[in-house]
């Protein structure tokens, strides 16, 4: 598994699951599926969909996962408990970033990133993967910059200025990001 070399973490407290913690920081996929998966379910549920996959179909690289096809992913993603409160949907959607990852990046997501010119583009380029749109594309880039020594030129300008993902390093953290959230919603309604 290739990881981020320079992350100052070992594990993304997001789970609550430490080996599913553990496994966002060791394989750069696992990472992107959470944020793909992060839409109308729990944090925790997005985030630890990664690992059960794995333990589910034995691989979560995208030509592993296109190989599978889509009836054994469907099936893995509904089997109870469902990694997703859409499985079907988010299988394909997982399909598709799967397709986008081998076509764009040699199946490699970690290029989209390495490869990015400076922060600017690895927005562009998060942003235009299946299921991450430019809000997610931020929170990203702050979790990638922030604990995972991804820092490409000019990203302290484009991580937003509120608290993200990028700032939950322990659980405190996590409940005051949820927090965050809350009043978010609250002022909403």
């Amino acid at each position: 598994m290739p990881g981020f070399p320079a992350a100052t973490v070992n594990a993304l407290p997001f789970t609550g699951d430490p080996a599913a913690d553990r496994l966002l920081v060791a394989e750069p996929m696992a990472l992107l599926l959470g944020f793909v998966l992060d839409q109308q379910v729990p944090l925790e549920r997005a985030f630890s969909a990664p690992a059960k996959l794995l333990e589910r179909l034995g691989t979560i690289s995208p030509e592993g996962l296109l190989a599978a096809d889509l009836t054994a992913v469907e099936r893995a993603f509904a089997q109870p408990p469902a990694l997703h409160r859409f499985p079907r949907m988010m299988s394909s959607r997982v399909l598709q970033l799967c397709q986008v990852l081998v076509k764009n990046y040699q199946g490699r997501p970690e290029q989209i990133w390495d490869g990015a010119a400076d922060a600017e583009d690895l927005i562009r380029r998060l942003g235009g993967l299946p299921g991450i749109g430019s809000m997610k594309a931020g929170t990203m880039l702050a979790v990638l910059a922030k604990q995972l020594g991804v820092k490409p030129k000019g990203w302290e300008l484009l991580v937003p200025d509120h608290p993200t993902l990028g700032d939950v390093a322990d659980q405190e953290g996590l409940l005051q990001y949820r927090a965050y959230k809350r009043s978010l919603k609250q002022g909403a309604a």
